[in-house]
C-alpha cells in the first residue's frame, strides 16, 4: 500500500481525533487533540508494532527456540525476495496469525499457538506467504498505525464521557448532544480502521502469497481449517481491542459482536474460489483438502509432511 494512502488516512483519522476534542471542549479541545495526534502518529510510526504485539503478548522466537517456524520463514521470505522479518509466537488458542512493521526491513510475522496446533506444515506454509505478501506490499504500515489510532480515539471518547463531557463549564458547544456523539463515534472509528484495509488489499496478498509459497491450496485449506476455528475459539485479546482485528488473517472476533459488520476480511468462501482458479491457472489442480497431503509440490517444499507443534 502506497505512503500517499498511508498519510491520507492518518490525515482522516487525526481529524476525527480533532473532532472528538472540539466536542469534547470547544477549539482549545480541537487544538490539543491536534498536538496530541501529532505526536501520537509520531509515536506510532516508529512504535505501533512494538505495541500491537506487546498486546497479544507475543514473544520473539529464534533459530534455537522455534526451529522449524524460523526456518519456514526465513525459507518463504528468501523466496519473496524481503529481509527476513522478526518471528514471534502469541499463546493464543484461536489459530491465527498476523504481519506488523512499518518496512519490510523492520517486519515481524506473529502467528498463534492455536494456529501451529491446528494446520500442518504446508498450510502455515500458505499463511505465513501470505503475511510476508502483506510486508512486500507495506500494508503493515498502515495496518499497526491505524489500530494505534483508533484505540487511542476510543480512549478519548471514553475519557470525555467520564470526565465531564457534559457539563457547562467544560466549553463543549454541543453539551451532552457532544457527549451522545463521542459514544457512537468510539465504535465507529473501530469501524473506520478495519474498512480501511480493502478486501482488495486481503485478495491481493491472498494472490502473491500463493505465489510465494508456489501452492495456492496450501493457504486454501489452511483458510478454511483457521475461519471454522476462529467461529468456535474466542480471542480475548481481539474482542477487548477490537480496533486491531483487521491485522489478522481470519476476523479473530466471535460472530456476536457488532464489530463484524464493519469487518475489512473478504468471505472465506470467495478467497477459497479465487485461491482454487488461481490453482488452476498454475497447473494445481488437487482440491483444497488435499492440497497439503500429496508429494511432489512445487513450492519451497517438495515433499511437505503433516507436522504439530505442541
Amino acid at each position: 500500500m502506497s505512503y500517499f494512502r498511508t498519510a491520507i488516512l492518518l490525515a482522516a483519522m487525526t481529524a476525527l481525533f480533532m473532532g472528538i476534542g472540539y466536542l469534547f471542549a470547544g477549539q482549545t479541545g480541537m487544538i490539543v487533540a491536534f498536538l496530541v495526534a501529532s505526536g501520537m502518529n509520531l509515536f506510532a510510526y516508529w512504535n505501533s508494532d512494538k505495541m500491537v504485539l506487546r498486546m497479544y503478548g507475543a514473544r520473539e522466537v529464534d533459530e534455537r527456540s522455534a526451529p522449524e517456524l524460523y526456518a519456514m520463514v526465513r525459507q518463504l521470505a528468501q523466496a519473496a525476495d524481503l529481509p527476513m522479518p522478526r518471528v514471534y509466537i502469541m499463546e493464543n488458542p484461536q489459530p491465527n496469525a498476523f504481519a506488523t512493521g512499518r518496512n519490510p526491513e523492520n517486519a515481524a510475522v506473529a502467528v498463534t499457538t492455536g494456529l501451529m496446533r491446528t494446520v500442518d506444515e504446508g498450510e502455515l506454509a500458505g499463511v505465513i506467504a501470505h503475511e510476508l505478501a502483506h510486508i512486500k506490499h507495506r500494508d503493515t504500515l498502515l495496518m499497526t498505525v491505524t489500530a494505534t489510532l483508533a484505540g487511542a480515539i476510543s480512549m478519548l471518547a471514553n475519557f470525555a464521557m467520564f470526565f465531564g463531557g457534559g457539563s457547562r463549564d467544560n466549553n463543549n458547544p454541543l453539551g451532552f448532544v457532544g457527549v451522545l456523539l463521542m459514544v457512537f463515534l468510539a465504535p465507529l472509528a473501530a469501524g473506520l480502521v478495519q474498512m480501511a484495509i480493502s478486501r482488495t488489499r486481503e485478495y491481493e496478498a491472498d494472490r502473491e502469497g500463493a505465489e510465494i509459497s508456489g501452492r495456492p491450496l496450501w493457504l486454501a485449506s489452511a483458510l478454511q481449517k483457521i475461519s471454522g476455528a476462529a467461529e468456535r475459539i474466542p480471542n480475548m485479546e481481539a474482542e477487548r481491542n477490537p480496533a486491531s482485528a483487521h491485522l489478522f488473517i481470519v476476523n479473530p472476533l466471535s460472530g456476536a459482536r457488532m464489530d463484524n459488520l464493519f469487518s475489512t476480511h473478504p468471505n472465506v468462501e470467495n478467497r477459497v474460489a479465487r485461491l482454487t482458479e488461481l490453482a488452476h491457472q498454475m497447473g494445481e489442480l488437487d482440491t483444497p483438502s488435499r492440497a497439503h497431503s500429496e508429494p511432489g509440490h512445487s513450492g519451497p517444499w517438495s515433499s511437505p509432511r503433516a507436522t504439530r507443534w505442541d
